[in-house]
């Protein structure tokens, strides 16, 4: 087992939501300030993955689980080549490393990553504020600026922008295109729009058979459908989809020519706004690993991962008439209702919310991937 143990000398840190609500507390990674929109995830496990989960950029992660750092970070379990969380709240932060997979510790990682964080406050007293007011925006202050009147850091914090109407695919996309190949017998090609993709989805969907050919979020429509890929796949990512018009753009393009198509999360967005639905801002969003999602086919509920502030606004209980065909909502939240999933009845289209692909877990939902082999292969 590595076991590793590294001690901080911690300086004084302040946290300050855009309500003047405040939390003092100690120094977490970097020193310096921050601002961000405040969100929570209720995830025991997978801290590493939800600091390099693109989907986090401009967002400070507040964690409900008191316990922060304990087994460590590692080569394998980053979901990009780098941390992208504006900020980071934890209660407890780990005095120890102990994970036979670590090679480094988390607050290390945070350091050298320029991570401003805040430690030794009380994390759900934070989360029940914003599930009783709703999300909002947010400041981390430690070290000096831990010292400016609080007058001035409130200002700071409500000069910072919004997240409803940014636009952040093009901040995280990738430049370049680039392949991922088929794993085994190759089936098809699919076209990956990085609207801020995780590294573990290619390697799902390439188990499954495809060449991925992962697409920059600013690809040409015509680039996309103009039937060099067998199907398409629209990736997570950050923002508000109401600001998604190009990719938006390119699924229409895909529906009028029944291209196989796959969303997930920004990407089930991106299709309901293709076929007409509109998108709008939760309170304060669903992130965690720990979320009942119900099949509305099947009746089975899955377990699932979920990263998101905005969701589609389509109805629940009506098969509804697009100019692309018939549309039907194909999952939905247990807890709250909110549409997870989508699913085009005259075309080979389908979506969802949450997270198939997810890492560290749950697996609930993984069979999404063989299900748009499926499709792609001929299958409904």
């Amino acid at each position: 087992m590595n076991t590793q143990q590294r001690t901080y000398e911690r300086e004084d840190a302040v946290l300050i939501l855009e309500d003047g609500t405040t939390a003092r507390g100690l120094a977490y990674g970097a020193i310096g300030e921050t601002v961000g929109e405040a969100v929570f995830a209720t995830g025991m496990t997978g801290y590493q993955e939800t600091l390099t989960d693109p989907s986090y950029h401009r967002q400070v992660v507040i964690m409900t689980a008191p316990h922060i750092g304990n087994t460590g970070v590692n080569d394998e379990d980053a979901e990009s080549e780098h941390i992208w969380v504006a900020g980071y709240v934890v209660r407890d932060p780990s005095r120890r490393t102990s994970n036979w997979r670590a090679n480094g510790d988390l607050e290390t990682q945070l350091v050298d990553s320029g991570v401003v964080g805040i430690c030794e406050v009380d994390t759900r007293a934070l989360t029940r504020h914003l599930r009783d007011n709703g999300a909002m925006r947010v400041g981390i202050f430690s070290g000096e600026a831990a010292a400016a009147p609080h007058e001035d850091l409130l200002a700071a914090v409500k000069a910072s922008p919004l997240m409803s109407g940014a636009s952040l695919s093009d901040d995280v996309s990738t430049n370049e295109p680039y392949i991922v190949p088929a794993h085994g017998t190759r089936i098809a090609s699919v076209a990956a729009l990085d609207m801020g993709i995780k590294s573990m989805t290619p390697f799902l969907l390439a188990a499954q058979g495809f060449d991925v050919h992962v697409l920059p979020a600013d690809t040409p429509v015509d680039d996309v459908v103009d039937g060099t890929y067998d199907s398409l796949f629209i990736s997570n990512g950050p923002g508000d989809p109401a600001t998604a018009d190009h990719a938006v753009a390119i699924v229409r393009a895909a529906l009028a020519k029944d291209m196989p198509t796959f969303g997930i999360c920004f990407g089930n967005q991106i299709l309901g706004r293709a076929l007409g639905f509109p998108t709008y801002k939760l309170r304060f969003g669903h992130r965690g690993v720990n979320i009942p999602v119900q099949d509305r086919r099947t009746g089975r509920i899955a377990i699932s991962a979920h990263n998101h502030g905005f969701a589609v606004d389509a109805p629940l209980d009506a098969v509804t008439e697009t100019e692309f065909g018939r549309v039907e909502v194909s999952h939905v939240c247990v807890n709250d209702d909110v549409v997870e999933g989508l699913r085009c009845l005259d075309r080979r289209a389908f979506s969802v919310q949450y997270h198939p692909e997810a890492a560290a877990g749950p697996h609930d939902a993984a069979d999404l991937f063989s299900q748009f082999r499926a499709l792609v292969m001929g299958g409904n």
